[in-house]
């Protein structure tokens, strides 16, 4: 089984994922005509715009912050610090391209899943790849699957990854045991997932800008104390990514292991985020709208956050080249250089409130796949949210190598149904992007259905129907 899944990935990582992801995103980046730059202040002013009054959905704000809150995780630290130390430097200028590309992906994937959403049973929004396979490209055993591996990837096994790392930190900071923090963690979980999706978008509300803002201005401080040297580590990373310093394992090493962490850490084209993107009131009406919101995220998540931890390790000194520490434990050798043991204490509730987050986060898109399957009812959500729990107690107190190597196994396949998915909606992307500008000229741009023959018994016509007839 090991055998069969370390092959698996092998192909899935090694090869379609790396290349794909990069590709993918090229090619909205090109077809979309260089949106995510040309465009970047209307990120911003959708996030800000007020809300519309509709209680089937959660407002932008709210799926902004519950997408960052399962990107932002322990890839945003130990992701960092394993990208440096096997590429070097010059891996994190290539975290920052395959973001940079990524937010032309992750604005497809989104406005996709909220042209396709519906309303379920409770009337709330729904939707995301699964919806968007099945009713888009006709294909609903490939939204099987897709549904399949995201319950299995984010709904479990990365919640008890989360749940590890939080121990870890926990036990090493505060001499806490690891099977009372898996317990503590369950207790948090329960609390907020059994409230449904509205009381994670509140809870991430909360927690999201809250830790965020406080590693950033941890990191200022840092870049501030540290003004004179900031330069030269600048030039390092330029030099080390374009080949002209010797770095360890080349440009090659340094692209690859950017790329790989930058894509693990953003998730732009895994088909995560538009799950709960689907789930958000779009203001203005329209699908692109939320396409905007979701892209920032992948901006917030690598080109703010991640390069935080990069800064302040290339900062600290603590990255030795032919030294074994790399992970948490270089991240937190170079917090503890800047901050003393205070920094110790101070990465630890980091990694308490990234990892906290994420598990909330990730549980949504899985509950978001079990209403796919119309398995979403009382009784499928209960036995979800009690496999989660159990995940997390036991994900904090034991390692196996072979259910994690599942799970990577798991994404790699959604990743790659999803990506298929967009690239062959790639049309109807740009179409709606066109639409969206074109009608932004003329004041405040709102669907209508009319525009879009095409899309006849697709789209749900009560959420997307002609003006006045939608919510």
């Amino acid at each position: 089984m090991d055998d069969v899944i370390d092959f698996l990935n092998g192909i899935l990582w090694n090869y379609v994922l790396i290349y794909g992801l990069l590709a993918v995103g090229l090619l909205f980046t090109f077809r979309l005509r260089f949106l995510q730059f040309r465009h970047f202040p209307e990120f911003f002013r959708l996030v800000l715009a007020a809300p519309q009054a509709d209680k089937g959905g959660i407002t932008p704000f709210q799926a902004l912050c519950t997408s960052l809150a399962s990107r932002v995780g322990t890839g945003n630290i130990a992701g960092v610090a394993v990208a440096l130390y096997l590429g070097g430097p010059g891996a994190i200028f290539w975290m920052w391209v395959v973001a940079l590309v990524g937010m032309a992906t992750a604005y497809a994937e989104s406005t996709l899943a909220q042209l396709y959403k519906i309303r379920d049973e409770n009337g709330q929004f729904r939707g995301g790849p699964a919806f968007y396979i099945a009713r888009g490209l006709k294909a609903p055993w490939a939204a099987v699957l897709f549904s399949i591996c995201l319950v299995i990837a984010f709904g479990l096994v990365f919640n008890a990854v989360q749940a590890n790392s939080i121990a870890d930190a926990m036990q090493g900071a505060f001499g806490v045991s690891k099977l009372t923090v898996g317990v503590v963690i369950a207790a948090l979980t329960a609390a907020v997932i059994f409230g449904g999706i509205r009381q994670i978008a509140r809870v991430a509300e909360l927690i999201v800008p809250f830790m965020a803002t406080a590693y950033l201005l941890v990191a200022l401080y840092v870049v501030v104390t540290n003004f004179s040297e900031v330069p030269a580590v600048l030039a390092t990373i330029f030099k080390s990514a374009l080949g002209l310093e010797q770095a360890v394992g080349g440009v090659a090493g340094a692209m690859l292991n950017g790329i790989k962490r930058g894509l693990f850490s953003n998730e732009a084209g895994m088909g995560s985020a538009p799950n709960i993107a689907a789930a958000a009131t779009p203001n203005p009406h329209h699908p692109s709208s939320q396409g905007f919101v979701q892209a920032l995220g992948v901006f917030i998540d690598t080109i703010l956050i991640c390069t935080a931890t990069a800064i302040m390790i290339l900062l600290s000194g603590a990255l030795v080249p032919g030294s074994e520490v790399t992970g948490t434990a270089l991240t937190q050798n170079a917090m503890t250089e800047h901050m003393g043991e205070w920094g110790r204490y101070f990465l630890a509730l980091a990694i308490l409130f990234f990892a906290f987050t994420s598990i909330i986060g990730n549980y949504a898109y899985a509950e978001n796949a079990l209403i796919y399957m119309k398995v979403g009812g009382r009784t499928g959500v209960t036995i979800l949210r009690i496999a989660v729990l159990f995940m997390v107690v036991w994900g904090a107190y034991e390692t196996v190598t072979t259910v994690f190597n599942a799970a990577d196994a798991a994404m790699g396949l959604m990743a790659t149904v999803n990506l298929v998915a967009i690239v062959l909606l790639s049309g109807l992307v740009a179409k709606l992007t066109r639409d969206y500008f074109a009608q932004k000229k003329l004041g405040v741009p709102r669907f209508n259905s009319a525009d879009y023959p095409e899309l006849a018994g697709e789209i749900d016509q009560d959420i997307w129907g002609p003006p006045g007839k939608a919510s």
